[in-house]
């Protein structure tokens, strides 16, 4: 393994899951802004990882690898958090949606990878919006310092959901011939 600065930058968002999941059961009146913080330096890494490897040209197929990983990993724990926080339908009901979303696309890009087709499932710009928002909502929603903060977080995590469910139909209408054959 080649450790290079966008591989640090991504092995940094594996570090701080942890310490986001410490701080979000503190009990001290800046935990939430902590965790938002924390939240989003790792979603600010994110975009500075996959920059720095086209600019510097230091994409590596382990860093195509890890990214994506930790990626899933951030968000799928903060949603989790989140979930215990806002015990409720209509936040549970989102974040499974988007759980489910994001293991049904791994497992589509991995077998479209299998078959050589990967570039048929690439990320594509409504993947990009979704992701943008879905940050934004759980940013929101971890900060939660006022109810109309709270509010927009649920509307950007349902506009994040109805994206979300989008790209996937997007991806599985790509990859239906190779799905469909028998």
């Amino acid at each position: 393994m080649i450790l290079n600065i966008p591989i640090a930058l991504t092995l940094s968002r594996l570090v701080l899951l942890p310490i986001l999941i410490l701080v979000f059961y503190l009990p001290y009146a800046w935990a939430p802004f902590v965790t938002a913080f924390i939240f989003a330096v790792a979603a600010f890494t994110d975009i500075l990882d996959g920059y720095l490897a086209r600019v510097l040209n230091q994409s590596t197929r382990f860093g195509e690898f890890l990214d994506p990983v930790v990626d899933k990993l951030t968000v799928i724990s903060a949603l989790v958090l989140l979930t215990e926080l806002y015990s409720t339908w209509w936040f549970s009901l989102p974040a499974l949606l988007m759980i489910g979303r994001e293991i049904i696309i791994s497992a589509l890009r991995e077998w479209m990878a299998e078959l050589g087709k990967r570039g048929d499932v690439s990320v594509s710009w409504i993947g990009k919006v979704k992701t943008t928002m879905q940050m934004l909502a759980i940013m929101s929603l971890l900060w939660h310092p006022h109810p109309i903060v709270v509010n927009l977080g649920y509307v950007m995590l349902y506009f994040s959901v109805f994206l979300s469910v989008i790209s996937m139909l997007i991806y599985l209408n790509s990859a239906w011939k190779d799905l469909a054959k028998a």
